[in-house]
């Protein structure tokens, strides 16, 4: 026997859909299932509505990209103890942290000039300036920190340290004798060398002039 149709008006009512729900759904499916699934038809599916719904409040992927790196920026947080190397350091760890969580945003942040990340660059500036660094060294000095920022996020979103390990660990001493020696550094502890390379870039910026012509 076959069930009687449900009335449209006996179903739960769909949550209403918004900027915000569109962005937070494809940042759960991208930390889900990676972001070869993230498409505008799963999204949509995970909304139980069409895909041409989405385009009231995303333009496209590329939109929903930019949208959810804006997201999960917005949660990095203001470092306000310690001196003007202490806070850029806490704010690059955790810009850093918060990006290498999802996999693909740091690509993202590396490519595109959001809101967000022109206020992670703000704060940078504002931090160096406050060091001491004339405006165009502060200028230049961003032009490092935040490529460091977004390749260690992508890094960190796509490699771990024991995948890493064992990786090296398979590969033949005698054809790669340097990389064989030094496999305990090149895959130990990510947050630790992501902290060092902060550091040698900052001693090179203080040390190094900018000469404009």
């Amino acid at each position: 026997m076959n069930a009687a149709p449900v009335s449209r008006r006996a179903r739960p009512a769909k949550a209403p859909l918004s900027r915000d729900i569109v962005i937070e759904t494809g940042l759960r499916i991208l930390d889900s299932e990676g972001s070869a699934a993230l498409t505008m038809r799963r999204v949509a599916q995970e909304l139980d509505t069409g895909a041409a719904s989405l385009y009231v409040y995303v333009a496209n992927r590329d939109d929903l990209m930019t949208g959810m790196l804006d997201h999960v920026l917005a949660a990095v947080p203001t470092p306000t103890h310690g001196d003007w190397r202490e806070r850029l350091e806490a704010l690059v760890t955790s810009a850093v942290d918060a990006l290498g969580r999802h996999e693909g945003l740091a690509l993202v942040a590396f490519a595109r000039s959001t809101g967000r990340a022109l206020g992670l660059v703000e704060q940078l500036l504002g931090l160096l300036r406050e060091g001491g660094l004339d405006p165009a060294r502060a200028a230049w000095a961003v032009d490092l920190l935040y490529p460091h920022i977004t390749a260690a996020a992508a890094e960190r979103a796509v490699y771990d340290d024991t995948t890493v390990s064992r990786r090296l660990a398979g590969l033949p001493a005698r054809s790669y004798p340097n990389i064989s020696a030094a496999r305990e550094h090149l895959a130990g502890d990510a947050a630790a060398r992501t902290r060092w390379a902060l550091n040698a870039l900052l001693n090179g910026i203080l040390t190094t002039p900018v000469e404009v012509r």
